[in-house]
Order: structure tokens, then C-alpha cells, then sequence
């Protein structure tokens, strides 16, 4: 859903720096005054993005001036003091001469001295000075063989340049020798906090694979040990990551396991760190009241324990919340009260900016644009002079927005590129995970709306398209392009130009229907009934590119549709009746049902008038002439076959369609198709219907269910395999390693069974097809599963419910056609509900006897569809099948 992600997520890196220019102490200065504008949101408002405050938990530093001697001997127990010897050894201009460690009296008494003043030095904000400290005893350990200095020399200095922001490959390299050096020297509770840093490090430096496998081994380590305090920081990091990367339910989980943790001992500030990771999760479900909770929960222990900077950031992050539920000025005030606390008490620049940001987005909804843009300023030129591609693509967003509101388009467009930018080379970071590409670009999506609709409006219509196509299906084209090159040849994840997608229009001899939603900002409902702010779909961009290379655009404005607020608050609602109207109902999708009328406007020919018509004199004449759908979020469950016209002519009758998530993976498909062996469709076909059924895995301490037995997918299977003259697999012959094995040799694939949406494994790829299970499978041949097959089918019918639904994303629909793709499929044919056994068996054998004759898939179905319909009139019976890619 579009609102998981327009108020995107991102956990900002609290790190200690001074704020420049002003004294400790003094009072914060007062706004410019400045001309305020109406104090009412505009009716067409970009989309902005929110970011909590949040602490990176570096261990051995927490904040106080004794916490820095945690990697020492003995605590520090005074403020930095110049003294002369020391000073000259670790003065800048001397960093670059050797030291003369044999003329020293007592060198292991000066190298633990050093470690001692670069302590203090940090804490007092000598950067320099400190790095030159621990630099300097680091060469006296080495020369004199003092082991535990060597350890405090390279933790200090590491712990040093990440809690100042510097995450470089130096940075890394540090600390990476000081997790060498505890493991060297069988030291395991500095290997947590070495662990513990140096995942912290990489995910400072959106290294988020990284991040994850050092705090995985930092969580083991600390089971190992038995430390429990260990566990509580291992699985608040891991959670850390996962909100990054948009996954705010994995977050939740492990930062409640945190909780039970912390809360049964007396480790407060465990306690603090968890009720941070909670509230922010629970945010990024739009669970403002719980988040508010929480967060106050931690303001109480913070104010308890004397605690600054925790208390500057709870009340940030409720003035958050208050932001998100409409109380703007309540927000502000909180903002205000946190600044003041953080000026004089931190003179952290990171804090300090960070809530001039977000109260300038405060400002931005009460229309008080010229204050917004003033603090959102400030907030801007801070961020881009730091090593934060994740915080400066967020910020360089709703910089763009504000530039765009004020009229300025071309600095808008620019800033917004480069944001994009910045967040295509954090996705190269991912290497070849796909569920961790696909989860952040789910976060990422909303620069792509923004300068989609700034292109618009400066009639850029081409530039527009590019950016569309741009912004979708990202990580399933790499995925393809991957899997289809040599292992050693780079990946060049470049969507297609204009005049590559004009080209690919005219090499299919297609016309390609390119549909992109656009939101803007509103008030809506939250939990607890309470106004919130929102995206909404507010309209709906279709590019043609006909055969001939035109392209043009047309504008479906639904919520200035007739009577659209009495039949539906949003697209997906319209979606949803739709499905409803023809009595389809499944899990995941809301149904509201209806009495569908002429004077309601049945919701099959709003969706039509929506969809289509704008578009109908642009259409190919020849209903044998290709059409591809490019729908985009609930537009992927749209029965386009069933869309009605006025007169009551339903689409398919006009029209052969093919379906695909973009003009790039339609254009792989093709290549796909290409370099398959040259051979007859049914050289090799594998039948599959009703498999002898798996039982389901229970949940809690339900009777585990066994999945009901499908007699007509059996009669369909039979029916085709005598078609087709093969043997079908049916009953318990249709094992799970049977059916695998046949696959990977057959040049077609027939699945008549059980279709499911669960996501049995927990990996971000939900789906799965049930078949006959054995003592070492369960049956169920999961979405994850078919990703790493490698298949040679060039079509695969997934005769089943709800096969060609699945999580939609920003990258398409997840599940198991996209997983077939992945694994070599340039086609498949999939269905969008509950199909019923009699018609389908109709409308399947009419499929396989058409394209005996007529190898062109997308025109056999369009004719298969036509004759079933004539025997069943019912869109349910007919219209479930859409075929994906390759026609």
C-alpha cells in the first residue's frame, strides 16, 4: 500500500559534534521573522518524507565523560588537561614524524599516558589532538609488545572516528583490527563490543549486509556467553536494520524480544534503547498512539536518569507522532522544547539540525512555507556535508518539494535527481539480495511520484515516462539480468530511455499502456479513529507508446470522478469493489460490498472509465493487436479482461492484453524467450493436477489442515494430458521432488492445485503451490523455492487460486509468477482469485487447442476467454487468468 511508504522511514545518525559558532550554554537563538502564508495546506501538495531522531548505540561510549573510559583500565575521573609532553607528541603538525620510542624513559608509561589524553581530548571535541593520541601509543604497544595497549589504542581510535561520523574505509579497517586483535588474544567480551561497533559502522555506512552479519555474530556470541545485556543490544541493532530497510514488522519483533530482555533487570539504559526501537517501529506501522507511548515511557526514564540527549529525542519523536496526527503547532512546541534541551545541554549538530528539519516539515503543513524552507535549509546544508546517503537522499526529497511548492521546478528537479541518485548506489550496496533490495525500494519511492509530477507540469512528457518507468521494478530487472548473464559480467540495472521504450513498442508491434499513480498529502484516518496525514492517490498518469513510436499521455483525475466519495475513498477501494462485484473475495484484500446498480455505477465500468477510456482512441483498432498492461500497486489485481464499457462490451472482446510490471521486464521477457532451446512448445510438457494434499502447518495450537482435495484440477489435467498426449502427474505421484525434477527439462508447465499467499519461510517471498508430500518435503514448493530453479519451460499456467497475486510492492507484485521469472520462465499464465473447477477446465482446454494452432499466447487466451465466456456469461467463471511478459 502507497502509505507504507510515502512517509518513508529512516533512521537518522545522532552523532556528537558541536554546534559551530555558539557557546556552550547560551540562549538559542530566535527565528527570523519571516512572512507567513495562509496557514492551510494546498490542495495539490507533494509528497514529503518523515525521519525519527535516533541514536546510533556505540558500546564503550555513552555519552558522559567517564563513559569514554570504557575501553580503559582505570576511569577518568577529570576533565582534559594541557600538559606540555603530551600535547607536543600528539600536536598535528608532528603527526607525520616517527617516534622515537628508544629514547624514551618509560615508554610504556607514555603510550598508557596517551590513551589516557586521547580520551580526554575526544571528550573535548580535539579531534585531531585524539587521533594523533591513540595513533602515537598505538606505535610505542607495537615496538614495545604491550598487547592490552595495543587493544585500548585501536578500540579507542575506532570507537573515536565512527562516534564522530567519519564512516570510511578507515574507520573500518580500525575497528576491524581490533575485532582481530580480541579474537587474537581470546578477549570474547571486548569481541562483543568490537562486534557490536563494527556493525554499527558498516550500517553508518548503509552497508546493511554487512551490518546485519556482524551484529548476527555479535547476538550469537552473546547467547554463547550468556550475556544477556549483549542479546538486548545484538537484536536492537538487528531491528535497527531492518526499519532501514523498511521491514517494520521483522523490526518490531526483534525490538520487543530486546524489550523482554532489558526490562527484567536493571540495565536502564538497555531499557532506553528498546522503548526508542519500539516507538519507531511501531511508527513505521502508523501506529501513532503506541509510538507515543512508548516514547514517553523513555522521556520518563530519561528525565529520571539526568539523561539529555535521550530526552531531547523522545519528545522529538512524539512531536513526531503529534505531527503525523494533524497537531501541528502541539508538534512545534515539542520541537521547540527538544531544541532548547539539546542546545544547552549537547551541542550536538546532528540533533540540532535533525529537529530543525522535521519542524520545518511541521511549518511546510501549516502552509507556512517561507518558515518551513528556512529550516529545512539549515537542515539541508548540514546533511549534505556528511557521510549519510541514506539521511541525504531523504533530506534532498523534501528540499525538492518545498523548491516545487514555491514555484521553483527547475531547482526542484535537480535537487530530487540527485536524491534518486543517491539511493540507486545504496541499493547497489545490497549486492545480489533481492528481498533487501526490494524491501528498501519500497522506502524509496517517493522522489520518483515527486518528479514525475514536476515533469508533468512542465509538460517534459518523455522525461516524465523515464522516470515512470524509472521508478518500478527495479530490483526484478537486475534480478533477470542476473540470472540471464555470464557470472562475471557486471549488471547494469539502466531502465530503458524514450527511445529505447519506442523501440521496444515497435519490435513487439505493441502498444504498451503505461499506468502510474500519483498521491498527494491529506487527511485521513489513523489508529484509534484519530486524523493523520496521509498520501492519497489522487491521480492516475497512462502513457501509450504506440507501435509507431508516439507516445502520448493522458490524465484520469479520480477523485474529482462523480460520485467518487460515495463509492470509494481510494483506488485500491475501487479495486476491491470490483473484485467484490463479481463476487470474488480472498485473503488481503479489503471487500465492502455493494449493491451494484446503474445508479451506483457498477465498479467493473468505473474502473473502465478510469482506465480506458481516456485512452480508447488510442488503442489499436484490430482486436488481434498486442496491448501491454503496465499497471502499478492495487492495479496489478484489476480483472482488465472483465473492465465494461457503457455499453456494457467487456475489454477482452476488443483487445488482446498481456500484462507486466515494466516496459523493462516485459523487454527481458523477451530476451528470456530468446534464448531458450529452439523447440515445439509441447516437445516436452509436464501436467500436474491434483496432487495428493499437504497439510498445513498449524499456527499455535490449532489441529494442523489438511488442504481440501481438487477432483476437477484432476479432470482438467487428465483432459489436457490427453490434448497434449502425455501422462500427467496426479494423486500422491505428484510428489514434490517428483514434480521439481520433471521441471527443469520441460518446455511447458501445467499446475492445476492449490495456490497459496503465505509466506511460509519468513522470506519476503510469499506464495506457494501445494503438491504431493514425501518424508523430506512438505508439499509445499514455495515462491522462494522456484527463485533458484533454473527452468527452460517458455510457459508455465498456474492453473490455481490466487497464483498471480501476492505482497505488492514498489517492485511489483512478489510471489510465485515473479519467482518463475527469476528462474527462466518468459511467460506465465496466472490467476487473480479463486478460480472454479468447470470453467476453468473450459476455458484451459480451449487455451491448449487455440494455441496448437496459434503460437501466439496473449491471442489463444483472448480466443479461450471468448469461448468460455459464451458458455459461462459470469466474469468470475472467465475473467481470472492474466497472462504475465512474453505474449
Amino acid at each position: 500500500m502507497f502509505h507504507r511508504f510515502a512517509f518513508a522511514l529512516s533512521s537518522t545518525l545522532i552523532l556528537s559534534s558541536a554546534f559551530p559558532h555558539q557557546p556552550t550554554g547560551a540562549t538559542p537563538p530566535p527565528l527570523a521573522a519571516l512572512p507567513t502564508a495562509p496557514t492551510t495546506t494546498a490542495q495539490r501538495q507533494p509528497l514529503s518524507i518523515y525521519q525519527p531522531l535516533h541514536t546510533i548505540p556505540w558500546e564503550g561510549f555513552y555519552f558522559t565523560k567517564l563513559g569514554m573510559a570504557y575501553f580503559a583500565t582505570e576511569p577518568l575521573k577529570t576533565n582534559f588537561i594541557q600538559r606540555p609532553e603530551l600535547d607536543e607528541l600528539s600536536a598535528p603538525t608532528l603527526a607525520a614524524q616517527p617516534l622515537p620510542v628508544h629514547r624514551m624513559l618509560d615508554p610504556k608509561k607514555t603510550g598508557w599516558e596517551l590513551v589516557n589524553y586521547a580520551i580526554a581530548a575526544g571528550l573535548d571535541n580535539q579531534f585531531d589532538r585524539a587521533m594523533n593520541a591513540y595513533k602515537r601509543s598505538l606505535q610505542i604497544a607495537k615496538e614495545i609488545g604491550d598487547h592490552e595497549l595495543e587493544g585500548l589504542a585501536l578500540g579507542g581510535m575506532g570507537l573515536l572516528r565512527a562516534q564522530k561520523g567519519f564512516y570510511d574505509v578507515e574507520t573500518i579497517d580500525v575497528l576491524t583490527d581490533y575485532w582481530r586483535w580480541t579474537r587474537e588474544h581470546q578477549n570474547p567480551k571486548a569481541e562483543a563490543i568490537a562486534l557490536s561497533n563494527l556493525g554499527n559502522a558498516y550500517f553508518a555506512s548503509d552497508l546493511y549486509l554487512k551490518a546485519i552479519e556482524f551484529h548476527q555474530k555479535r547476538l550469537a556470541l552473546a547467547r554463547k556467553l550468556g550475556d544477556r545485556a549483549g542479546m538486548g543490544r545484538a537484536l536492537g541493532n538487528l531491528g535497527m536494520v531492518q526499519q532501514a530497510l523498511g521491514n517494520f514488522d521483522k523490526a518490531l519483533a526483534l525490538h520487543q524480544q530486546q524489550w523482554d530482555i532489558v526490562r527484567q533487570g536493571q540495565d536502564i539504559v538497555g531499557q532506553k534503547m528498546a522503548l526508542a526501537n519500539l516507538g519507531i517501529a511501531a511508527h513505521g506501522l502508523e501506529d501513532y498512539a503506541k509510538a507515543i507511548d512508548y516514547q514517553t515511557q523513555r522521556l520518563k526514564l530519561a528525565q529520571q536518569t539526568q539523561d539529555p540527549r535521550t530526552e531531547a529525542e523522545a519528545l522529538a519523536n512524539i512531536a513526531g507522532a503529534q505531527y503525523f496526527l494533524g497537531n501541528y503547532d502541539r508538534a512545534i512546541a515539542l520541537y521547540e522544547q527538544a531544541w532548547t534541551i539539546a542546545w544547552n545541554k549537547l551541542q550536538d549538530a546532528d540533533i540540532l539540525y535533525g529537529l530543525r528539519g522535521n519542524e520545518g516539515l511541521a511549518y511546510f503543513q501549516k502552509g507556512d512555507y517561507a518558515k518551513a524552507m528556512e529550516l529545512y535549509q539549515q537542515y539541508f546544508r548540514y546533511i549534505s556535508s556528511r557521510n549519510n546517503r541514506r539521511g541525504e537522499g531523504l533530506v534532498k526529497n523534501n528540499v525538492g518539494v518545498l523548491r516545487m511548492q514555491d514555484g521553483n521546478l527547475t531547482n526542484a528537479e535537480k535537487t530530487l535527481r540527485d536524491g534518486i541518485q543517491l539511493w540507486d548506489n545504496l541499493r547497489d550496496r545490497l549486492g545480489n539480495q533481492d528481498a533487501f533490495k526490494i524491501s528498501l525500494f519500497d522506502t524509496q519511492t517517493v522522489p520518483y511520484v515527486n518528479l514525475q509530477s514536476l515533469l508533468v507540469q512542465k509538460n517534459q512528457i518523455g522525461s516524465a515516462l523515464e522516470v515512470s518507468e524509472q521508478g518500478r521494478s527495479r530490483a526484478f530487472a537486475e534480478l533477470l539480468q542476473r540470472r540471464s548473464q555470464p557470472l562475471k559480467q557486471k549488471i547494469t540495472d539502466n531502465p530503458p530511455n524514450l527511445e529505447h521504450i519506442k523501440q521496444i513498442a515497435k519490435q513487439n508491434n505493441a502498444t504498451l499502456v503505461q499506468y502510474s499513480v500519483l498521491a498527494e498529502i491529506h487527511k485521513s484516518k489513523a489508529q484509534g479513529n484519530d486524523p493523520a496525514l496521509k498520501p492519497q492517490e489522487s491521480e492516475l498518469l497512462i502513457w501509450v507508446i504506440k507501435p509507431t513510436g508516439e507516445v502520448f499521455l493522458r490524465k484520469s483525475q479520480f477523485l474529482a470522478s462523480p460520485n467518487w466519495q460515495q463509492q470509494a475513498h481510494s483506488l485500491s477501494d475501487l479495486v476491491a469493489d470490483s473484485r467484490s462485484a463479481i463476487g470474488v473475495r480472498g485473503r488481503g484484500i479489503r471487500v465492502v460490498a455493494k449493491q451494484i446498480t446503474p445508479e451506483n455505477d457498477p465498479p467493473l465500468q468505473q474502473l473502465h472509465r478510469l482506465l480506458i477510456q481516456p485512452i480508447a482512441d488510442l488503442l489499436p483498432q484490430k482486436p488481434d493487436d498486442l496491448v501491454v498492461l503496465l499497471p502499478q500497486q492495487s492495479l496489478f489485481l484489476v480483472p482488465f479482461a472483465a473492465l465494461q464499457d457503457k455499453d456494457g462490451t467487456y475489454l477482452i472482446e476488443k483487445h488482446t492484453i498481456v500484462t507486466a510490471p515494466s516496459i523493462q521486464v516485459f523487454d527481458l521477457a523477451q530476451q528470456q524467450r530468446q534464448r531458450l532451446p529452439q523447440r515445439n512448445l509441447f516437445a516436452q510438457p509436464l501436467i500436474v493436477g491434483n496432487p495428493k494434499m499437504p497439510t498445513l502447518p498449524s499456527v499455535a495450537d490449532e489441529t494442523p489442515e489438511v488442504l481440501e482435495s481438487l477432483p476437477g484440477a484432476e479432470t482438467e489435467a487428465k483432459s489436457i494430458g490427453q490434448l497434449l498426449q502425455t501422462q500427467p502427474l496426479v494423486g500422491a505421484q505428484a510428489t514434490e521432488s517428483a514434480v521439481v525434477q520433471q521441471m527443469s527439462n520441460a518446455s511447458l508447465i501445467h499446475l492445476a492445485t492449490h495456490g497459496l499467499l503465505d509466506d511460509f519461510q519468513s522470506s519476503g517471498f510469499p506464495g506457494a503451490i501445494a503438491l504431493a508430500p514425501t518424508n523430506s518435503t512438505d508439499g509445499f514448493l514455495t515462491a522462494d523455492e522456484l527463485l533458484n530453479l533454473k527452468l527452460q519451460a517458455e510457459l508455465v499456467v498456474l492453473s490455481a487460486c490466487n497464483t498471480g497475486r501476492g505482497r505488492i510492492t514498489g517492485d511489483g507484485v512478489i510471489g510465485l509468477s515473479r519467482s518463475l521469472f527469476a528462474a527462466g520462465v518468459p511467460t506465465v499464465l496466472a490467476s487473480l482469485w479463486a478460480v472454479p473447477d468447470a470453467p476453468t477446465s473450459t476455458l484451459m482446454t480451449a487455451f491448449y487447442e487455440t494455441l496448437k494452432a496459434e503460437p501466439n499466447k496473449a491471442r489463444a487466451l483472448r480466443k479461450a476467454m471468448l469461448q468460455a465466456k459464451q458458455q459461462y456469461p459470469d466474469p468470475k467463471d472467465w475473467a481470472s487468468f492474466v497472462l504475465i511478459g512474453n505474449p
